[in-house]
């Protein structure tokens, strides 16, 4: 029988297979989720010269991950994981991300610069969640502390069809590495510390002796990733047209506080 905890803990993330509560919520919004593709309000959300719709906090749901009438709150054995057996207790949805990869993901779009592009085409746009580029030179900063990435894939999706990617023990290196950084630093100062170096040195190790795992299980599961781990998303390579589409939250247990969110 499959160890949740361990392997959450040892890898970084954990998949749950196919579940009814969770399976009855996705297919509800995925039809909301295929409005959002042609509002006009939200085509600020494409990317990568329209080959991926990234619609950060772009969900209409309620602090219950609730859209009603129609779509239900977050229920099921992941949402009980994160809860129970993590320790989360009760704590509010943050507003869902729709991620939308389309076929042939990515193009050069006119967002990206060469090194940014290569970057996406090569190492996936390797990342950890709540680091913002808003320092002068667009350094790095601590500016959320997310508890843990809960993926709700909304349609069934191959693994060469632009999935999840997570380097498996990466969340362990990132956490040697911000603890090293803001060592001695009051954690109340933490988010006006720079951690550039530290990460940029991280993300490399991460590469160097981590492995890139695809995540892409069907509609129904779901997956829950730490928040410290290193993710991005593989390109397109297959022949099928239909897009991949997963709705992500990111939710904030720790009330803010990034002590919890480095010793999670």
């Amino acid at each position: 029988m499959l160890d949740h905890v361990q392997e959450y803990r040892e890898d970084g993330w954990t998949v749950f297979d196919r579940d009814p509560a969770i399976e009855a919520w996705a297919r509800g919004c995925a039809v909301v989720a295929r409005e959002m593709l042609d509002d006009p309000a939200l085509a600020h959300w494409y990317r990568c010269d329209g080959t991926w719709f990234a619609g950060v906090n772009a969900l209409p749901n309620d602090m219950q991950g609730a859209m009603p009438p129609q779509i239900p709150p977050l229920s099921g054995i992941a949402v009980d994981f994160a809860r129970d057996t993590l320790g989360m207790g009760a704590f509010a949805w943050d507003k869902g991300q729709i991620s939308v990869v389309f076929p042939d993901y990515p193009k050069h779009g006119a967002e990206d610069t060469e090194a940014s592009f290569r970057y996406r085409l090569n190492r996936y746009a390797a990342h950890v969640d709540g680091l913002e580029r808003t320092m002068p030179e667009r350094r790095r900063k601590l500016s959320e502390t997310h508890s843990f990435l809960l993926g709700l894939p909304l349609a069934d999706a191959d693994e060469d069809e632009g999935a999840f990617v997570v380097w498996r023990g990466s969340h362990e290196i990132m956490r040697a590495a911000f603890r090293d950084a803001l060592d001695g630093i009051d954690p109340a100062e933490w988010f006006t510390v720079d951690v550039t170096d530290a990460y940029v040195e991280a993300r490399r190790t991460c590469f160097e002796t981590c492995e890139p795992v695809s995540i892409a299980p069907g509609l129904g599961s779901a997956y829950v990733m730490h928040p410290l781990a290193l993710h991005g998303v593989a390109p397109w390579a297959s022949s099928r047209r239909e897009p991949r589409m997963v709705a992500y939250f990111r939710p904030d247990a720790f009330d803010g506080d990034p002590m919890r969110w480095l010793t999670a």
